[in-house]
């Protein structure tokens, strides 16, 4: 390979997670840090996006894009059809054609097929050579940028890894685009981590049965951050059994919200909740959009995937799953940051919060596995 291998690697530095793993929390950080890679890479380029903006955060990395696929290398750009609608426009995507980059658009609207405009691509995912990659919760819109959304930017986290994981990542991109999103890798465990697909050819709810068979057996804490919060039932007797049995289960999601009935849905089973033990917390500065999951002090995820039934049984996603120390002590710590920020949720408070509100709630969730 022509070149240096580490101008494309995420180096520790700043809020670095020492070792193989960085974290990254703020927007401008992680965009700078692809563009980078994007420079660097010598052979190809694939990135996945549920939402890709052509605004002032998106056209800065599609024009590296368009400049590497000049110079020859394999540029893929996989993006979600309804995601990405309104926002990568048919110009824009005539612009990536033209200097080469290959476009898919995930399930675009066919009046033969209409019920599979349901089921979503919302992977994040950025590979560059094979070596490096970031996967998490950002998308590319300005809406994760602080220099262009301001102080209201989405609050969001990103990691990026190396080695054998970054090569994983780069199989499972190729497999969807080639057309076999339920493809996973042989090994499923190198090291301490693993990359896992919500579905794959021998469970279509992978992710789901690996959270469920966590949470129940936790012994010490559950913690929790998501903006979109509708367990199944299953999963909801898992938090509830966890909390009277002593865990210390943690429920972060959002105030601020860009989907009012998905919150619909998570406020109708707060009640529930409280009554065993859980606590419920709401992050009021921004909308929060991280995707973490802490059990105890050995096992954490981070990734694309939301807490509720559209991530676990609908749409396709990727979730980083490990047992790193250092990984997992950085998730704790953002986890706990944003709890300052928070307010919790009482059930004393919350069975007065008024009948119509409980009628929304109950709308919610009746409309919760299309949300």
């Amino acid at each position: 390979m022509d070149g240096n291998p580490g101008d494309a690697a995420c180096e520790p530095e700043g809020g670095a997670v020492k070792g193989v793993f960085r974290l990254f929390g703020e927007g401008d950080e992680l965009y700078a840090e692809m563009i980078r890679s994007v420079r660097a890479a010598t052979q190809r380029i694939f990135l996945a996006s549920y939402i890709l903006a052509a605004d002032e955060v998106g056209t800065e990395l599609l024009d590296e894009l368009m400049k590497q696929s000049r110079h020859g290398l394999d540029v893929r750009i996989h993006v979600d059809a309804l995601g990405s609608s309104g926002v990568l426009t048919r110009l824009h995507r005539r612009q990536l054609r033209a200097a080469g980059v290959r476009l898919q658009r995930f399930h675009r609207w066919s009046w033969r097929q209409p019920m599979r405009y349901n089921r979503r691509d919302h992977r994040k995912l950025l590979v560059i050579d094979g070596k490096t990659a970031y996967l998490g919760g950002f998308n590319i819109h300005r809406e994760g940028s602080r220099r262009y959304y301001g102080p209201k930017r989405w609050r969001d986290v990103h990691v990026c890894f190396e080695g054998p994981l970054a090569a994983e990542a780069d199989a499972l991109f190729d497999a969807f685009w080639c057309g076999h999103p339920d493809w996973s890798p042989q090994s499923h465990t190198i090291g301490d981590s693993r990359i896992t697909p919500n579905t794959t050819r021998a469970c279509r709810i992978q992710l789901r049965c690996s959270i469920k068979d966590q949470l129940a057996g936790a012994s010490d804490k559950i913690w929790l951050a998501t903006p979109y919060f509708v367990p199944d039932r299953g999963l909801r007797k898992q938090l509830a059994l966890a909390a009277r049995r002593g865990v210390d289960v943690r429920i972060l999601t959002t105030e601020k919200t860009d989907s009012t009935p998905a919150q619909w849905a998570a406020r109708a089973i707060y009640g529930e909740l409280l009554e065993h033990g859980v606590r419920i917390f709401e992050y009021t500065p921004r909308l929060l959009h991280s995707k973490v999951l802490l059990v105890d002090d050995a096992w954490g995820s981070i990734g694309t995937a939301n807490f509720d039934y559209r991530s676990l049984f609908i749409n396709y996603e990727l979730t980083l799953i490990s047992t790193n120390e250092a990984l997992n002590g950085q998730l704790r710590n953002e986890f706990v940051t944003d709890l300052q920020d928070a307010s919790e949720i009482t059930g004393i408070a919350w069975k007065h919060r008024g009948f119509i509100k409980a009628v929304y709630d109950t709308l919610g969730l009746l409309l919760r596995k299309w949300l």
